[in-house]
C-alpha cells in the first residue's frame, strides 16, 4: 500500500475547487452501449452496473444536465474541465453554481437544495471536510479505479483524490523582498500584505496553509497547534490581511502575499502577466502537499450525469487536464509507466522538496477539531 508521504516523493521523482437550473428525474434511462441493462443510476457503484461506458453516456445524455458546484474556472484549470466535457458531451449542461464558493459551502448547499433539480450532483472538496461529509456520498470506484494510489481513495469509493500539489507562497517582487523561508513573513516588509486563500475551518487552501506553516516551524501534522500560533504572530504583528486573495486583488495590490497552492499561485502568474510580476516559492525543507477529493452526492438529480463526470475526470484526457493547469493528477505514476502522460508538462511543474508531508485522515480529522476550536481567537 502506498502511503501518503511514499506517494508524494514518488510523484516528485517522476518529475516531478443562486442556482437557476432545470434538471430530470434521478434514474436513468436504459443504455444504447454493447452490454447495456437498465440500471438504477443512484445505486450504481462502477460502470460495470451499467454495462459499458456507451451505456452510461446514453443514460447521462438521457438526463440532459450536470449540476457542479465550488468550480472556479482558473482553478487548477477547472475552465478547460467543464469546456472539455461540453465539447465531448455537448447533449449535457453543465449548470456552474457559487464558483468561489468553498468545501463547506459545497455540503450546505447539498444540504439546503436536497429533493430539488438544482441540488449539487457532485462534489469537489478539501480532505478534512470530504471526512466529516461521507454520510452525503454515493459510493462510486471510476473504471482507473486501480491505477489511483491507495492512499488517495476511500476504500469503497465515498470520495476520491483526483489533483494535488504543494503548498506555496506567490510574491510580487516589487512590492515586497523575495521570501526565502516562512519566519521571514514576519518582518516589518510585509505588514498589511499576507493573505490565504479562505478560512482553514472551511476551505482545504487555508487549513493546508495552517499546515505548512506547521511543519516548516517544526511540527508535525499530527498537531497543527505551531501552524496557528505562526499565524497569530503574523496577526498580531499586523501582517495578515483577511481578504480572500484572487487576481483581482493581486493585480489591485491588496494582496502581494498569497499563501496558496503551487498550481494556483503559477496560475495567478499566468492571469496577471503584463500587469504584475508573480514569482512562486517554495520554501526548502519539508513540503506540505494534498489532493483534493470528488466524489458523488447521494442524492443527485442527474446521477447517470455524476458518474460520468467522475469517469471523465479520471480518465487519461481528465488527468492530463489537470496536468495543464499545474496540478498533479492522481493517476500520474500509472500514466507515466503506461506512456498516456503529458511528459512535458509533467516536466514543467514546479520543483518537489525533497521532504514531503500529506497527513492521514485521521490527522486531518484532528487538525479540522483543533481549528474549529482555536482559529478565530488566534487571528481575532
Amino acid at each position: 500500500m502506498v502511503t501518503p508521504r511514499t506517494l508524494i516523493t514518488s510523484l516528485a521523482a517522476t518529475a516531478l475547487l443562486a442556482i437557476g437550473l432545470t434538471g430530470c428525474s434521478g434514474t436513468a434511462a436504459s443504455g444504447t452501449g454493447t452490454g447495456a441493462s437498465t440500471t438504477d443510476a443512484a445505486t450504481a457503484t462502477s460502470l460495470s452496473a451499467f454495462g459499458d461506458l456507451p451505456a452510461l453516456e446514453s443514460a447521462a445524455k438521457a438526463e440532459g444536465n450536470l449540476n457542479v458546484i465550488a468550480l472556479p474556472r482558473d482553478w487548477a484549470n477547472y475552465g478547460a474541465v467543464l469546456d472539455a466535457f461540453s465539447k465531448k458531451y455537448p447533449e449535457i449542461a453543465i449548470n456552474e453554481a457559487s464558483p468561489d464558493g468553498s468545501s463547506a459551502e459545497e455540503i450546505q448547499a447539498a444540504d439546503t437544495l436536497k429533493g430539488q433539480d438544482t441540488a449539487p450532483d457532485v462534489f469537489d472538496l478539501g480532505l478534512a471536510v470530504a471526512l466529516s461529509s461521507t454520510d452525503r456520498f454515493a459510493p462510486y470506484k471510476v473504471a482507473t479505479w486501480s491505477d489511483i494510489p491507495d492512499a488517495l481513495k476511500e476504500s469503497t469509493g465515498l470520495y476520491t483524490g483526483d489533483y494535488g500539489g504543494y503548498l506555496a507562497v506567490g510574491y510580487d517582487p516589487d512590492a515586497v523582498p523575495a521570501p526565502t523561508q516562512l519566519s521571514d513573513l514576519l518582518g516589518a516588509a510585509y505588514k498589511g500584505k499576507v493573505a490565504i486563500n479562505g478560512d482553514p475551518t472551511q476551505a482545504g487552501a487555508a487549513f493546508a496553509a495552517v499546515g505548512m506553516a506547521t511543519v516548516q516551524n517544526g511540527g508535525a501534522v499530527d498537531n497543527f497547534q505551531p501552524g496557528i500560533d505562526f499565524f497569530s504572530k503574523l496577526n498580531a504583528a499586523g501582517n495578515f490581511v483577511k481578504i480572500d486573495p484572487t487576481p483581482a486583488t493581486i493585480a489591485s495590490g491588496e494582496t502581494p502575499v498569497v499563501f496558496d497552492w503551487d498550481y494556483l499561485n503559477v496560475g495567478y502568474g499566468k492571469k496577471l502577466a503584463g500587469q504584475r510580476n508573480w514569482k512562486v516559492v517554495v520554501f526548502p525543507g519539508t513540503g506540505y502537499a494534498g489532493y483534493y477529493n470528488q466524489a458523488v452526492s447521494k442524492d443527485a438529480p442527474h446521477p447517470a450525469a455524476a458518474r460520468l463526470w467522475q469517469e471523465f475526470l479520471y480518465s487519461d484526457a481528465g488527468q492530463n487536464l489537470w496536468l495543464a493547469g499545474g496540478a498533479r493528477p492522481a493517476r500520474a505514476e500509472a500514466m507515466t509507466t503506461a506512456g498516456t502522460i503529458d511528459a512535458a508538462l509533467l516536466s514543467a511543474l514546479p520543483k518537489a522538496p525533497t521532504e514531503t508531508v500529506v497527513p492521514t485522515k485521521e490527522q486531518s480529522a484532528a487538525a479540522a477539531t483543533l481549528l474549529g476550536a482555536t482559529w478565530a481567537a488566534a487571528v481575532q
